[in-house]
């Protein structure tokens, strides 16, 4: 008797917590070992399909609609739910992930930056990425870095290399510190003129000089995501441009927003009650401000924990990182699935 207590007891305590979902944050998905530049992070394609599996034998697939209305309509979730999130419109996400989820009926959330189906541009953050991949070594990017800002220093009012070193320089839980120095050196760092003419020097140097032939490479078009539109994807807002968000002030903000909410009109994504991913996980209180004049309804983080469905919490919502979840089909139930289980 005492059993069939405690039993009801645990699942009043589930049924009084708030609904949440595992949402999972993917960027690369390619055959990196054959690529042009095998030292970018990501997932093989093999990796993506295994673990695709794993997801199947433990989880329920639920859609963007779904999280909106547990969020906003008390609609119940499975224990085990997961919604597919892929940031930036990497051509992987058409040709590799779209075609995969489209055959087992699984709808992807899909977050392009409008800049790069636009203007045929390479992103900053992902001139990094690839300066870091085709470089010969990390230390190389650094000397040159050194170089540039003594150049530039007088022009642009600039700290010293070892200021901005021992500002930057901290391990996270995937790069070194190396890495996060360069990274955030050049992402948000140093004013946007400076940041863009070292980005553009290493990646011309380090990468390639035709820069539009390889945003026609990297990035989804304006038409492949029309497509992943009509066929029951889900196409949401990264920004025009992948800044730092909250590095902006509010009118920066805006305008970003504002532009962003053009190109979802131009892909015939759903302006209605929209979703944003923030680029870099980066937001603060006057950009969720702005989201909800505009008429966005719930926005995703980088922050590590599964997504606790709340109005309260509808604009900071958690993600795990793909390699938060094994990439073996066959692999044992790990620490963050057996939470759900």
């Amino acid at each position: 008797m005492k059993y069939f207590e405690r039993h009801n007891e645990i699942k009043k305590e589930k049924k009084d917590m708030p609904e949440q979902v595992t949402m999972l944050m993917y960027h690369f998905v390619r055959d990196l070992k054959h690529s042009r530049y095998p030292k970018i992070k990501g997932l093989t394609n093999t990796e993506f399909k295994e673990q695709l599996s794993y997801i199947e034998k433990y989880y329920q697939f639920v859609t963007i609609n779904d999280c909106i209305n547990a969020i906003y309509h008390n609609q119940d979730m499975p224990e085990n739910a997961v919604l597919l999130t892929f940031d930036d419109a990497y051509i992987d996400h058409y040709l590799t992930v779209f075609p995969l989820l489209n055959e087992k009926k699984i709808q992807g959330c899909f977050f392009p930056s409008a800049r790069t189906a636009l203007e045929n541009k390479v992103l900053n953050v992902n001139k990094i990425h690839f300066i870091l991949a085709a470089a010969p070594d990390t230390g190389v990017i650094i000397e040159d870095i050194k170089l540039f800002l003594k150049e530039l220093s007088n022009e642009y009012h600039l700290y010293s290399y070892e200021y901005y070193f021992k500002k930057l320089a901290s391990a996270s839980r995937f790069d070194p510190k190396e890495i996060i120095f360069i990274k955030r050196l050049l992402q948000v760092e140093l004013d946007r003129e400076v940041r863009d003419i070292i980005a553009d020097r290493l990646f011309s140097k380090y990468v390639t000089k035709d820069e539009v032939s390889f945003s026609r490479e990297l990035y989804m078009d304006v038409e492949q995501l029309k497509c992943m539109v009509r066929n029951g994807m889900y196409v949401g807002c990264h920004g025009y441009d992948h800044f730092w968000l909250n590095a902006l002030n509010p009118k920066e903000q805006n305008k970003e927003i504002k532009s962003a909410i053009d190109f979802l009109k131009t892909i015939d994504a759903t302006i209605n009650k929209w979703v944003m991913s923030y680029p870099f996980g980066a937001y603060d209180n006057s950009l969720i401000t702005i989201l909800k004049e505009n008429n966005c309804i719930m926005a995703l983080t980088s922050k590590v924990a599964i997504a606790q469905l709340t109005k309260n919490n509808a604009y900071t919502l958690e993600r795990l990182d793909t390699n938060d979840l094994p990439k073996y089909a066959n692999a044992s139930p790990n620490s963050w699935t057996r939470m759900v289980l």
